[in-house]
Order: structure tokens, then sequence, then C-alpha cells
């Protein structure tokens, strides 16, 4: 979450967990981690195929890390499930034109020994559209007047701002109240998004940048999810939290602080600054702002 004034350059939330991107160790018992997943239930793959390993993908991970992912789970050259997509008949909205973004849903998944890019994509569109169960999600997309795919791109943002799952509900109301309100977003899990990148820094020529996801610039939703989004994030954009907050920072870690005071806010992101100040001059750095 950024503040609705002029930018400067502040810290910012990493909008995605992960290790460097599409890394890939090897687990216990042929389980495949990609980069610093937190263990998820795996899911059953039904039909005889031999199971050679299991391929984790984290909430919150892009299409892109997705991708890369698999690539290397099926040991393919660099960029072939990227270029599957198109060939991969993925039951997606008409709204994503074809994209996955939001709809690689985040758990364990077999890999089969003849597992194709198109086969791991459609099992995650597949397990996302099951997940989200479509009814549900169009009742409460309705509620707040989106259609299914805002609700999982509000669901993306909430995945990417939100400090941990108690904080899911409020900053998804922030989002509405935004948006209500007619104010941008200004959240730079958009920006990075649109800038290909995680970053705890965000500068004044960062949120100049002509890009849809700028939502420094741009009114609304960005046009797509920026990640895939789990089922914590999608019950909060479903169903946010009641509360009138139009900001958050996250001053220190478990302590994420939401008001609809601007003067209020401000304060909190100076005790944000100076706490990280006294954190750079240590060793291992840490602290994050919304």
């Amino acid at each position: 979450m950024q503040m609705n004034i002029p930018p400067r350059k502040t810290a910012r939330r990493n909008t995605v967990r992960l290790t460097p991107r599409g890394r890939i160790t090897l687990g216990v018992a042929g389980v495949v981690v990609a980069g610093a997943a937190v263990v998820v239930p795996l899911l059953t793959l039904h039909g005889s195929a031999a199971r050679s390993a299991t391929l984790v993908i984290p909430e919150g991970w892009r299409a892109s890390q997705v991708y890369d992912a698999v690539d290397k789970v099926l040991a393919l050259p660099a960029g072939s499930t990227r270029q599957s997509v198109g060939s991969a008949d993925l039951k997606l909205p008409g709204e994503a034109a074809g994209n996955p973004e939001g709809y690689l849903f985040p758990a364990g998944y077999p890999v089969a020994r003849d597992a194709t890019p198109q086969s791991m994509l459609r099992f995650m569109v597949d397990t996302a559209n099951r997940r989200f169960d479509k009814a549900p999600l169009a009742a409460g997309a309705q509620r707040d007047a989106m259609n299914p795919y805002q609700a999982v791109t509000v669901a993306s943002i909430v995945q990417a701002e939100a400090a941990n799952k108690a904080d899911m509900g409020k900053v998804a109301r922030v989002v509405f109240n935004r948006l209500q309100h007619g104010m941008p977003l200004q959240m730079d899990a958009t920006l990075n998004y649109g800038l290909d990148r995680s970053t705890l820094d965000t500068t004044v020529d960062d949120t100049r940048s002509d890009s849809p996801y700028n939502s420094y610039q741009r009114m609304g939703l960005p046009p797509t999810p920026i990640d895939n989004p789990g089922e914590d994030a999608m019950r909060a954009a479903l169903n946010p939290t009641p509360g009138d907050w139009l900001y958050f920072v996250t001053v220190k870690p478990g302590d994420t602080r939401f008001t609809a005071d601007y003067a209020e806010h401000q304060r909190n992101v100076a005790e944000f600054n100076a706490a990280r100040r006294g954190r750079a001059r240590q060793p291992s750095p840490s602290g994050q702002q919304h």
C-alpha cells in the first residue's frame, strides 16, 4: 500500500515470497519444491499414471515463476511452458484472454512420468476453478459490483500486499474503499508486476512508468491478476473485513496498522521509516512497508 501523496523513495514490501526465480530443489521422497515454498496439502492425481515427483507452487507466485518451475521439473528448455500456454486448452474466463495469471492455483502437484507443460497447466487451472467454486465466486463478486475475474484480481493484490492471513480481510477492504472513493490504489505490488520485478524500494521514476499496472497513475484495478492467490486471499476478497480504512503500513513484523486518517497514517509511516533506519545499521536488516 502506498500513501496518497506525491511519491518519494520508500521501502516497500516484497510482493512475492520466493527465492531466486525458478530455483528448484529436490526434497524428501521425490518432492520438488519450487523456491521457498510453504508446504500445502497435496492433491490427488486421478488415473494410473505413475508419479515421479511433486511440484509445490507457493501462494503468490507469478505465472512466469510457475512456467520456469514446470520447465525445470520436466527438464525442458527454458521458455517451453510459456510457449505451451496457447495450446493447453485452459478453462479460463473470457476476460483473461488466454492469460492464466491468477488461475495457476498454488498447491502441491504430482508430476506424472508422461506429464507435459499443457497437462500441468490444465491441472492447475482446473484446480483453481474447483477451489474457487464458481457459484460462490460469482455471488461474492456481485456483492461488490465486480465480475469473478476482477474478484481474482483483487485476491491477487491481497495475496501480494497482506503481511499475514489475519490482515487479508483488511487489505481487501482498503482496496474496495479506495475504489469506492475514486482514489488510485497506489499499490507497489501492481507497479512491480508491470515492471517485472520484486523490490523493497519504489522511486519517483517508478511511479511515473507507462504501464497498465501502474496504480499510481491509473485508476481502478490492474488489467489482470498480478499473481496466483490461494483460498485465504480469495475468501478475503469476497468477504472483506468491515472498516473504513484507506491506508496501511507494516511498522514492524506483526504490527500492520490500518487507518482512515491520513495524518495518523503519516505518523505510522514516520515510525516505520525510523525503525527501518535503525535496522539498516544492523547486519541483517528486516521490516516491510505496504
